[in-house]
């Protein structure tokens, strides 16, 4: 199997090379193709940057650093830039869990709803460092392992969906359990201060509780959590009335009463 392992953090980043480095221990045939600097939080965003007209990709020791953030990796890996399209797209590890309903603006997840946007299956895998029995010391190779240990269930997803993994910072995990998505994510944004024509924002850890059986709820215990997500999609609605044309008489067939 063509595996893609991309990121949002960037080409350097040691999440990147352990995730490569346990899928190519799996046997797979694995290209690695990432930012050349940082493009977190940019959800699906097709942004990159361009010399005269064109993205500039450079070749490292590591794989192919793009300017360009990972979603916008992602369909340029699916058009043959980085040779045949690959079947999976991997993205991560990313510090930091992608958890609740914050993974809408998340870089790593939006690369794996991208790739199963066009057609590919997708994996978003993330260490919650903020759940860390050692907050000094990295677990890369558990959250690699626990990555690789999914591969075969990432490509018999249904078609659009994506695979959402978060793995506790700790040497090992015994159990990963499915779960559903947080209301809010482990991170909010606030206010710190705010002024004539200014504000000043941070990133807080965030107070409220989860309910139980929540990603975030299921990482404080210590296991890592599985969440089946997709792409926006349309939601059929027959209580929408007909769009009527300008100036038409007024259609009562939808009325109350």
């Amino acid at each position: 199997m063509r595996v893609l392992v991309t990121n949002d953090d960037g080409i350097g980043s040691p999440g990147l090379a352990a995730l490569a480095a346990a899928v190519r221990e799996a046997g797979h045939e694995v290209v690695v193709a990432a930012p050349e600097t940082e493009y977190s939080g940019m959800s699906a965003a097709l942004a990159a940057v361009t010399s005269g007209g064109r993205v500039l990709i450079k070749q490292t020791s590591l794989g192919y650093a793009v300017p360009a953030a990972p979603a916008y990796i992602v369909i340029l890996a699916t058009l043959g830039a980085f040779g045949p399209a690959p079947d999976l797209v991997l993205s991560g590890i990313n510090p930091g869990a992608n958890a609740g309903r914050a993974v809408l603006h998340s870089g790593t997840v939006g690369a794996a709803l991208t790739a199963v946007a066009r057609g590919l299956h997708g994996m978003a895998v993330s260490l919650d460092y903020l759940a860390a029995v050692d907050g000094s010391t990295l677990h890369w190779a558990t959250a690699a392992a626990t990555a690789r240990s999914l591969l075969d269930r990432a490509v018999a997803a249904p078609p659009g969906v994506a695979l959402n993994l978060n793995v506790p910072n700790r040497p090992s995990v015994t159990s990963v359990r499915p779960a559903s998505l947080a209301a809010f994510g482990q991170v909010q944004i606030h206010i710190l201060e705010s002024g004539d024509g200014y504000v000043r924002t941070d990133f807080l850890q965030t107070a409220e509780r989860p309910a139980p059986g929540t990603d975030l709820a299921l990482l404080a215990e210590g296991h890592a959590t599985l969440t089946l997500v997709r792409p926006p999609t349309e939601v059929p609605d027959p209580a929408i009335p007909h769009q009527r044309d300008a100036g038409s008489a007024p259609d009562r067939s939808s009325d109350l009463g």
